[in-house]
């Protein structure tokens, strides 16, 4: 049973093995909150809705996102993500390999917290688990 106001994080990405990365360094960083993985903008959706046969992603959470997926990229999602009145508050970090200026200004606008650049992964992996561990010792956040 987790407790009361742990932050569930969702990470939506298609790349198996920076998924397996990531992961690895949560557990080196011993980031014990509870993760559940999306393989697109579309599964993310049901999964923090609790549609199409998923059961609802608990709350509070918090979303690492790639932008390029197939079926639903990122910003798609980030726009659905912003309209839906439950969900337009979520707290997103976007995580992508694309640096382009477009993206950056697309995804603020969108209201995300933060932007990472998965430059070099052995980087992006310690730098990821060091600012969750930040974010969650120093961040409050409400009541589910």
């Amino acid at each position: 049973m987790r407790e009361p106001n742990t932050v569930q994080l969702l990470h939506v990405e298609d790349d198996t093995l920076f998924l397996m990365g990531l992961n690895r360094a949560f557990k080196a960083g011993k980031i014990a909150n509870p993760v559940s993985f999306a393989h697109d903008g579309i599964e993310a959706l049901e999964m923090l809705r609790g549609t199409n046969g998923r059961p609802r992603l608990p709350r509070p959470y918090l979303i690492l996102l790639d932008l390029n997926m197939p079926r639903m990229d990122g910003i798609e999602f980030l726009e659905e993500l912003r309209k839906d009145e439950e969900l337009k508050k979520s707290i997103v970090f976007i995580m992508s390999t694309s640096d382009a200026e477009e993206d950056k200004v697309k995804a603020y606008n969108l209201g995300v917290a933060g932007y990472i650049l998965k430059s070099n992964p052995a980087d992006v992996f310690a730098e990821a688990t060091a600012l969750l561990k930040i974010y969650w010792r120093v961040v409050e956040f409400p009541a589910a």
